[in-house]
């Protein structure tokens, strides 16, 4: 009974249930099905046939891929209340990526049969799947562009701020559930420097930071530092 009643929370949380009938939101809401994770757990592998949808009910996961030179790619980090893998159901083709529990983590599965029909049933969800495609195309083009990057602090501010984006996070509201060494992990740096960076960013006004929190005060204003530091390496 818990289970269906955070189930029920996160679809009530997810914009595009919230422009479902109520008969289309329970006819998808009876095929979704909820994986529980530890850290470290797949949510899926690279090579996996893409047959659902995946939603993050809560915690921290993380798509990732080793280069032809064998260095790890991330794509991208997605907290609770975000979706992801859409392009792939879409195109019905293997997952191009791993992805995996970067803590204790529940994730949602909608089969592609329950997808597919909402994409013949559903105008809204149809602009919902789109503005996705498009802003997740945006981020992906920016993964590439931060992991050019030399600065420490460009890498981090940046990274907030893609994680801060209201359309791709939804109900975030700039408040992002992250540890240092999770944050480090996913831009490759050490704790330690990620402390000293989050407390200079703090004191710029542009993050508030708490246990395991981090609130963006100013999401552009991150955008700019980042690629400020990295014009000007300091």
């Amino acid at each position: 009974m818990q289970e269906m009643a955070l189930l029920d929370d996160f679809l009530a949380k997810s914009n595009w249930a919230s422009s479902l009938t109520a008969e289309q939101l329970q006819r998808a809401r009876n095929s979704i099905f909820v994986r529980e994770l530890q850290t470290g757990n797949y949510v899926c592998r690279k090579g996996d046939p893409s047959e659902e949808w995946i939603g993050v009910m809560d915690g921290l996961v993380r798509i990732e891929n080793l280069s032809q030179a064998g260095k790890l790619v991330n794509f991208g980090t997605f907290p609770a209340h975000s979706w992801f893998g859409e392009g792939a159901v879409l195109k019905r083709e293997m997952r191009k990526y791993d992805a995996i529990a970067m803590r204790a983590s529940r994730v949602v599965l909608m089969p592609a049969a329950t997808f597919f029909w909402l994409l013949d049933v559903s105008i809204p969800f149809n602009r919902f799947v789109i503005t996705q495609l498009n802003d997740r195309l945006g981020q992906y083009l920016g993964a590439f562009e931060h992991d050019r990057l030399e600065h420490r602090k460009s890498r981090v501010a940046l990274a907030l701020a893609d994680i801060s984006n209201p359309r791709l996070y939804q109900r975030q509201e700039g408040r992002i559930e992250i540890s240092n060494e999770e944050l480090g992990n996913l831009v490759g740096i050490s704790r330690q420097s990620i402390n000293q960076i989050l407390h200079e960013l703090e004191k710029t006004g542009l993050i508030k930071r708490a246990y395991r929190v981090i609130t963006v005060l100013d999401v552009e204003g991150l955008r700019d530092f980042g690629r400020q530091m990295d014009e000007h390496d300091i």
